[in-house]
């Protein structure tokens, strides 16, 4: 019994690590009131808010300006910290929150556990291969997290553009321009050089989405289920959670998503290293990437009803029928003559 409400308490110790920049949508409209959700525990569950001086940083980025929320737009609401802001012109833009260090201080069997939990394996094998395991710990963290969102159709470069986080994600390819089945490759910038080796986690949630037709009618795409290990602070009925993927950067730090799917998608790491600092063993950088592919099918439909266009192959098939028409025509012009 005893054993069993140790391990309920470490479960809940350590799934509170990751934080992440969220929106409720990242399909934005111009120039109207919009909100971001900062999640500290894991993506779907934010465990308690941050303080404000715990912020070194905040900033938007869109149109090729960086500005810096002040304070008072920070809000809180069930655990989750808030950012009102107003949406600009069109562009794809970028959001980031950037924390200070704090430290804590673990026994060697709660820090192991946290290695093996949080994906942190090559620290623990190191631990284990250099006879470490029984060694406490103090680790110094800050955490560093963005997210990349559409607001309005044009695109711009704002999503290329590094932050100067410690560590952070730079897409290679602006995530909007994305069709479902394409690869998307993603650098991992560490003090602003490439990061190589390094262990990244992905993982995806399909939404729910309506799609509408030429004619005007709708109908839903629903995910096929829900994963029952997911307590979502959204409505769980409009996502279906994928398991995470490991990728290791290569040498130039980059990552490769073989074959995006539309939906969420948040990429995780954790840049651990010991420190010779004094009083400490351990220093951790985390970052944070959310952004979503659009669904293609959807997208598509909506530009051809918003031009006024018919798509392609319906132009096709009434051009055959009208060949055909003729044809058949003919002929019995010139048997009745």
């Amino acid at each position: 019994m005893k054993k069993a409400l140790v391990l309920i308490v470490l479960s809940a110790l350590f799934c509170s690590h990751d934080m992440y920049l969220k929106l409720s949508t990242y399909f934005l409209p111009p120039d109207t009131e919009a909100e971001l959700q900062l999640y500290n525990g894991t993506f779907h569950q934010s465990d308690n808010v941050i303080d404000r001086d715990r912020m070194v940083d905040v900033s938007l980025l869109g149109g090729g300006k960086r500005m810096h929320p002040d304070t008072a737009q920070w809000s809180e609401e069930e655990g989750v910290t808030l950012l009102s802001f107003r949406t600009g012109a069109p562009a794809t833009w970028v959001a980031g929150v950037s924390t200070r260090p704090r430290s804590i201080e673990m026994a060697a069997e709660d820090f192991n556990n946290y290695l093996e939990h949080d994906g942190v394996t090559d620290m623990l094998e190191a631990r284990r291969e250099q006879g470490k395991l029984g060694q406490d710990a103090v680790e110094k963290y800050s955490k560093h997290v963005k997210a990349i969102f559409q607001v309005g159709e044009q695109r711009s470069a704002d999503w290329k553009e590094q932050l100067g986080y410690p560590i952070e994600f730079v897409p290679l390819r602006n995530p909007y321009e994305l069709q479902e089945g394409e690869k998307l490759q993603v650098q991992l910038l560490w003090q602003g050089k490439p990061l190589a080796g390094q262990l990244v986690y992905a993982n995806s949630v399909t939404t729910a989405y309506e799609h509408t037709h030429a004619d005007g009618t709708t109908h839903s795409h629903e995910p096929t289920r829900v994963d029952s290990a997911v307590h979502s602070q959204e409505a769980e009925a409009d996502t279906h959670q994928h398991d995470a993927q490991a990728f290791r950067t290569n040498e130039q730090g980059v990552l490769t998503l073989p074959s995006v799917s539309a939906g969420l998608w948040y990429l995780r790491t954790i840049h651990l290293v010991e420190s010779a600092e004094e009083g400490l063993t351990h220093e951790s950088n985390w970052a944070t990437l959310t952004f979503e592919v659009p669904h293609t099918h959807d997208h598509e439909m909506d530009a051809d009803t918003a031009s006024g266009e018919l798509p392609p192959y319906v132009l096709w098939a009434g051009l055959l029928l009208l060949i055909v028409g003729l044809g058949v025509y003919e002929y019995f012009r010139r048997s009745k003559a």
